[in-house]
């Protein structure tokens, strides 16, 4: 329980059905060193989930997993930015952290599933094994972020607004009196809640660094304090002289500390390659066709995928924008989710 409305309303909805709960709070991160404090991570969003608990009339326990998201979340993403990546944290704390560290804890509490306030849904077979698909609001389905979770914990993990709209969520939540049905919903990552990854780098290294901002060609256009403030397909904040046709990132070399701009219709390419993926279930045995999404808030496309060791390659039917190294690459048979990876440079 984040302390967010998604999370509260779950748990009331499972505690209008008579199911036995203990409301779960990770503490993943604060304001220590100086730092700003964000949504899903402020006291007062601890304080909002025991609210809501109390509301219920259920027990709430608060679990300090600071250690283990500073090494498994946060000192990667830096690692990422800092070689010219856009990583994924979400992904990482949802595979990494948040829902085994989740289930470990519910059997401590002698519970016998996890239950979160993620927009998707999970379908079990006649044998009892989770297939992952998206929520039924599109616009904040969240199975994206959910690919690398694995069976076992997907097996145990309840879902109960995979079917909800957002609007309806909210309306559910008041009609269940939850404290905060109508809190507003956090919009950055919960340790940057500025939205400024640039400077948290900064802030958090404590290393300035420098480079060239250049085009295709290699000539020199502007400069830059770190390729940690970049991301394929960013326009703003390049900090060019004005005129002229506008300008996008299409890559950044850590090794040179450049980065590489040039026009929009440089952003679009017709393949893609991922690493480090994970099916959900047999390696498929030869190439298929199948939709991916290449980030959040992307439709995902029709593509011909091949697995290849360790990963799979990606030919699109139309041209994508912007393939940011880094990113999730999740593959899709319609709804369902097949398996997911990170997108590789070249």
């Amino acid at each position: 329980m984040s302390g967010g409305v998604d999370s509260s309303v779950a748990a009331a909805l499972l505690h209008e059905r008579g199911v036995p709960l203990v409301g779960v709070t990770l503490h993943l991160w604060d304001a220590s060193g100086g730092h700003a404090v964000g949504r899903c991570c402020a006291p007062e969003d601890r304080e909002d989930a025991r609210r809501t608990c109390d509301h219920l009339g259920v027990p709430h326990y608060v679990f300090d997993e600071r250690r283990e998201f500073r090494s498994k979340v946060v000192d990667p993403f830096i690692a990422d930015y800092k070689a010219g990546l856009t990583p994924s944290p979400c992904v990482h704390c949802n595979q990494q952290v948040k829902l085994g560290r989740l289930l470990e804890i519910a059997e401590e509490l002698d519970c016998t599933h996890v239950s979160t306030g993620h927009y998707a849904r999970i379908e079990h077979d006649s044998e009892g094994r989770p297939t992952l698909l998206r929520g039924q609001d599109r616009t904040k389905d969240q199975s994206y972020f959910l690919y690398g979770v694995p069976a076992p914990v997907l097996s145990r993990l309840i879902l109960s607004l995979g079917d909800l709209q957002k609007g309806r969520t909210r309306e559910e939540g008041r009609r269940l009196g939850v404290p905060n049905w109508d809190k507003g919903d956090s919009q950055e990552l919960c340790f940057v809640p500025d939205g400024d990854v640039g400077g948290f780098v900064d802030r958090e290294t404590g290393e300035a660094s420098r480079g060239a901002i250049v085009d295709e060609a290699g000539e020199t256009l502007g400069a830059h304090e770190g390729v940690h403030r970049f991301t394929v397909g960013q326009r703003r904040g390049l900090g060019l002289a004005g005129g002229g046709a506008p300008k996008y990132v299409l890559r950044i070399v850590p090794e040179t500390e450049q980065v590489v701009v040039g026009p929009r219709d440089a952003l679009f390419a017709d393949r893609a390659a991922a690493t480090d993926v994970i099916w959900t279930g047999p390696t498929p045995d030869g190439p298929f066709d199948a939709e991916l999404q290449i980030r959040y808030r992307h439709r995902a496309a029709p593509a011909r995928i091949t697995p290849t060791a360790g990963g799979f390659e990606a030919r699109f039917v139309e041209p994508q924008r912007a393939i940011a190294p880094g990113q999730a690459a999740v593959v899709y048979r319609g709804e369902q989710v097949i398996g997911g990876g990170l997108l590789a440079n070249g």
